[in-house]
């Protein structure tokens, strides 16, 4: 109960705070963050950072999937083992992720 109360407490003076910043202070920061995204710096920055990433998950999901593969293809029978291995091979795709591009 004393959660709940806090919780209450804190949306009601979050609500008093809020109204008295008004729409024009909201619009104010709306329109500032999207000078801050349309920005070229800040999008080529994002764009970097979210390949880096996807390379990055993409080797650990290679890296983990070849050894959990491994680790359960021995506790499955051996027609799943081999239809998952058929997949993969004719996936074709080794050296890729699934995650594609923005191209922005």
């Amino acid at each position: 109960m004393r959660y709940r109360l806090t919780f209450i407490a804190g949306l009601a003076l979050g609500y008093v705070l809020g109204t008295r910043a008004g729409r024009e202070r909201y619009e104010k920061m709306r329109s500032a963050a999207q000078q801050i995204s349309q920005n070229p710096a800040v999008r080529n920055a994002t764009e970097t950072a979210t390949q880096t990433g996807k390379e990055f998950a993409g080797k650990a999901y290679h890296s983990v999937s070849e050894r959990v593969g491994d680790k359960v293809g021995d506790r499955v029978p051996a027609s799943v083992a081999q239809r998952v291995r058929s997949l993969r091979e004719r996936n074709g795709r080794a050296g890729e992720d699934d995650w594609g591009t923005t191209n922005t």
